[in-house]
């Protein structure tokens, strides 16, 4: 059981680093939307994506090793949580407070990749407004009303007013 616990504890502590590191992944992001570069944008994500990759082996792990350790105390592994295995270790107080850590360090870590991730979509969301906003913008550019000028045959002769290309002009 004592080594169960130590490579749970491990476990947890390595998925903790790599949160740590998504976490410090996501903080550069910020700065990265609010400024518009898309190039540094694509790098910094394929980075998430590698993160993403090893928290997902290591959960895993981490999964085994529960269900090892649902069986050695003879529990159901769905209802066996973090918590209640903290309690659980009260005989053994060193093993008890290195899980304790863990998990606080873990949630803590999550919470914090929560609350950067809800601001980097909140900037993604009002990019995405600007651009939209921009569209109709030329869009409506596009349908203005046309000069009243008339040629010596009493046609209308009237340019369009604003933009006339046809199609986006990425240019511009």
């Amino acid at each position: 059981m004592a080594s169960l616990m130590e490579n749970l504890i491990d476990v947890l502590n390595r998925e903790c680093t790599e949160y740590e590191g998504l976490l410090d992944l996501s903080q550069k992001k910020t700065p990265i939307i609010a400024g518009g570069n898309l190039e540094d944008l694509q790098k910094i994500t394929d980075d998430e994506q590698n993160v993403v990759i090893r928290i997902n082996h290591l959960e895993k792990q981490r999964v085994e090793v529960t269900k090892d350790i649902a069986n050695v105390l003879n529990r159901d592994v769905e209802e066996l949580k973090l918590s209640n295995l903290i309690e659980m270790l009260a005989a053994r107080p060193v093993e008890q407070e290195k899980l304790t850590v863990a998990h606080d360090r873990l949630q803590i870590a999550v919470r914090n990749l929560q609350r950067v991730n809800e601001q980097n979509k909140e900037l993604l969301t009002n990019a995405l407004e600007m651009v939209e906003f921009e569209m109709t913008l030329l869009q409506s550019m596009k349908a203005a009303p046309e000069t009243a000028n008339y040629n010596r045959g009493a046609y209308n002769a009237g340019n369009t007013m604003g933009v006339t290309s046809n199609g986006f002009d990425a240019k511009q």
